[in-house]
């Protein structure tokens, strides 16, 4: 019998990818799915980047590339962060990783030693505490409650902290609440770290999906001190329709983007030549189609947000930016009959074939994630659906 490594055997299987499974499942049998899993914009790539691209590959720069990225890409990260946050980078002090998911891998294993601590505020997306118990460190999940709009208050955040804490973890926009920071929030949290030298991972992949008037505030730009003290994780998944490009970075202290950098040279060689040609050419080309997608997500919140919390026994924190509703469900399933929200949203695909994921997964058991990265109409009709079903079984 092989025996795996201790470090996989205790890792959870994505609940996205397995209610995905069922909803595919039920698709190949015919049936009319409606899924609200994706985590990705139902837009394709604008075609300046899909010629930047090709045209890249038709000159031959199909060969490796230095391990932390090309200059030219980090060139255009670095004239994107001066020009959106005022912030600016040394060559040094960027890496250009395979996917954000990479750039939060990559730092976990280079931050942490057996034991270290990384607070989590939950609810958070999946792959946070994976990452940070794949790196022998432990994930402390501190509950970030409704009434607070699903944020980590100052209190919250000192009752965590221990001799052992190494950083903490703020995603603004976050994935799955769509709930933002404000400056005076970060300004807060971030006085605390500085006070317990804490590192700061902030997650800013959703900035540029933004809606009301709220203003991104990426907590770096607060104060040279807070700058040191943060890693901002981003990159051109989201904001330009990319997940298939697998292009993110980190940014932050040079030891710490030096070790990234070393690390990566042993484990991936360098991200896809072409797809750095392609997130250069996102960054420094035109952004109407970014702006144009981010309207088409607004006008959907909007609906949807009303369509969803019109539901008896459903209630919602209104999100400002990501594409995600958190409704909280508990009542809706209680007064269904069912014993828990994952209980309600399997019945909820079997016979309405609409797929939601649980916030089970998220560390929000009482709250499932719905996507409204698919057409309006598809929305209406699983809203529909979702409200039959509650309605049925009342």
């Amino acid at each position: 019998r092989m025996n795996l490594a201790q470090r996989v055997q205790t890792l959870t299987p994505s609940t996205t990818l397995a209610i995905t499974a069922k909803a595919k499942e039920l698709k190949q049998a015919g049936h009319d799915v409606i899924g609200l899993g994706a985590g990705e914009p139902d837009f394709n790539t604008p075609d300046h980047i899909l010629n930047a691209a090709s045209k890249s590959m038709y000159d031959g720069f199909t060969k490796y590339t230095p391990s932390g990225g090309t200059l030219e890409l980090k060139k255009a990260i670095q004239a994107k962060m001066r020009q959106d946050q005022g912030l600016t980078y040394d060559m040094g002090e960027i890496i250009v990783t395979i996917g954000a998911k990479h750039a939060l891998y990559t730092l976990f294993q280079v931050l942490l030693d057996k034991g270290d601590e990384v607070i989590v505020p939950a609810p958070f997306w999946v792959s946070y505490p994976e990452q940070i118990k794949l790196a022998e460190g432990n994930p402390v999940i501190v509950n970030a409650k409704e009434e607070n709009d699903f944020k980590l208050t100052p209190e919250d955040l000192k009752a965590a902290i221990t001799e052992k804490t190494k950083a903490v973890i703020i995603n603004s926009p976050s994935n799955p609440t769509g709930v933002m920071y404000e400056k005076e929030e970060l300004k807060a949290l971030g006085d605390i770290c500085l006070e317990n030298n804490i590192l700061i991972v902030s997650d800013e992949i959703y900035e540029k999906l933004i809606y009301a008037d709220t203003e991104h505030y990426s907590i770096a730009q607060l104060s040279d001190e807070l700058k040191e003290q943060t890693v901002i994780i981003n990159g051109v998944s989201k904001s330009h329709s990319m997940t298939g490009w697998r292009i993110g970075y980190a940014l932050g202290n040079e030891t710490i983007i030096k070790a990234m950098t070393n690390l990566a040279s042993h484990s991936t060689s360098n991200p896809t030549s072409i797809a750095q040609v392609a997130a250069e050419a996102a960054y420094t080309g035109n952004q109407e189609e970014v702006e144009k997608m981010r309207l088409a997500f607004s006008e959907r919140l909007e609906k949807l947000y009303d369509w969803i919390t019109e539901i008896p026994g459903i209630e919602c924190v209104k999100p400002k930016g990501a594409f995600y509703l958190f409704p909280n469900v508990k009542k809706a399933a209680t007064m269904n009959g069912f014993d828990s929200v994952d209980d309600w949203v399997e019945a909820l695909l079997e016979e309405e074939k609409v797929a939601l994921v649980p916030g089970s997964g998220f560390g929000a058991p009482d709250n499932v994630r719905l996507s409204y990265a698919i057409s309006i109409e598809q929305l209406e009709e699983a809203a529909k659906r979702i409200k039959r079903f509650v309605e049925t079984h009342q």
